[in-house]
């Protein structure tokens, strides 16, 4: 028998240490346009005014948000928390240093009713502390509202695999949660979630908004970094086990995106000389077990569009150094700029 709810979509907000960012966030769900909804506000063991704030809100908002308190167990651990108590038709998640617009998830419930898709995916921007947008990241540029993956599997390869611009089905979890202890947990689910998706729905809207903070965790790069590898790694072993199994060019590309450009791009930030050497090698050794050339990865497009002549200058250089594995001149601008 088909699950009746009552309530259309549960959103899981984390919190850890975020009080000077709670607020603004809370505020954008609790004046969403879309009223059935709960919003499950999970303090992972926060140690400043975050909890005084959640009650705040849940004395005002009673009927819609609904706090917990457990002990700190990391990003991952927080929202599976939340994937347990909801009650939702579908689960969206927002980082509690994020906020939203006002329409978010009246317009991705309503797409993915309307063209019964297991997930809606929009668009989303960068903002500094001050509100200002400072970099568009467009998600699916010029594909259409609905989304036969079938017919478009190179949006597995192409798409970027953040949880927050998303909302999923909650059958979707059945059977799947964050994995604990690890970075990138998004790398290493989504792409899992997407796999068990027959239609996608997409609106060009940029309805979320990240904030690109000056004390952030991301800002510290270490060997956390190899996370990623370990995440392409998990993916590519439950698409060989997927109806996709056949569709090899799709999972290379993939491979190519996250495992080269993603990691690559986390690398250019990693300070220690050590850690730089070691997560180097790991890679040469995750692109020899793939199989990937270097011609390959030169000739990866994303979008239908060459994606290493898509980007600045200096990405360029700094890509095309670390593919032809000319890294000690890598290292040298790195450490000269």
């Amino acid at each position: 028998m088909t699950p009746i709810y009552d309530i259309k979509v549960s959103i899981i907000v984390p919190v850890y240490n975020v009080e000077l960012y709670l607020e603004k966030c809370l505020l954008s769900l609790v004046n969403q346009t879309l009223q059935d909804i709960e919003i499950l506000v999970v303090n992972d063991g926060s140690k400043d005014r975050s909890q005084k704030i959640i009650e705040n809100f849940q004395q005002k908002y009673p009927n819609k948000i609904f706090g917990f308190i457990k002990e700190n167990g990391g990003l991952s651990d927080a929202r599976n928390f939340g994937i347990d108590k909801a009650k939702g038709q579908y689960l969206g998640f927002v980082d509690s240093d994020d906020y939203v617009s006002a329409t978010m998830f009246e317009e991705m419930y309503n797409l993915a009713e309307k063209h019964n898709a297991e997930m809606a995916i929009c668009n989303l921007q960068k903002v500094d502390e001050n509100g200002n947008v400072t970099q568009k990241l467009t998600q699916l540029p010029n594909f259409p509202e609905k989304i036969i993956l079938e017919n478009y599997l190179s949006v597995f390869s192409d798409i970027s695999y953040f949880a927050c611009n998303k909302l999923f089905k909650k059958e979707l979890f059945q059977d799947k949660r964050f994995k604990k202890g690890i970075h990138f947990e998004d790398i290493e689910l989504i792409p899992q979630l997407l796999l068990q998706c027959e239609i996608l729905a997409f609106t060009p809207q940029y309805h979320y908004q990240y904030l690109e903070r000056q004390d952030s965790i991301s800002k510290s790069h270490t060997k956390k970094g190899l996370d990623i590898l370990k995440a392409v790694e998990t993916v590519s072993e439950k698409f060989k086990e997927s109806r996709f199994s056949n569709q090899k060019k799709a999972l290379k590309d993939f491979q190519i995106l996250e495992g080269v450009y993603t990691f690559l791009a986390y690398l250019a930030f990693v300070k220690n000389n050590r850690d730089f050497s070691d997560m180097c090698r790991e890679l040469d050794l995750f692109l020899k077990k793939n199989s990937i050339k270097t011609l390959e990865i030169i000739q990866y497009k994303r979008f239908g569009k060459n994606y290493l002549l898509s980007l600045s200058l200096m990405k360029k250089i700094y890509y095309a150094l670390n593919i032809l594995k000319l890294r000690k001149t890598v290292r040298w601008l790195m450490n000269n700029n």
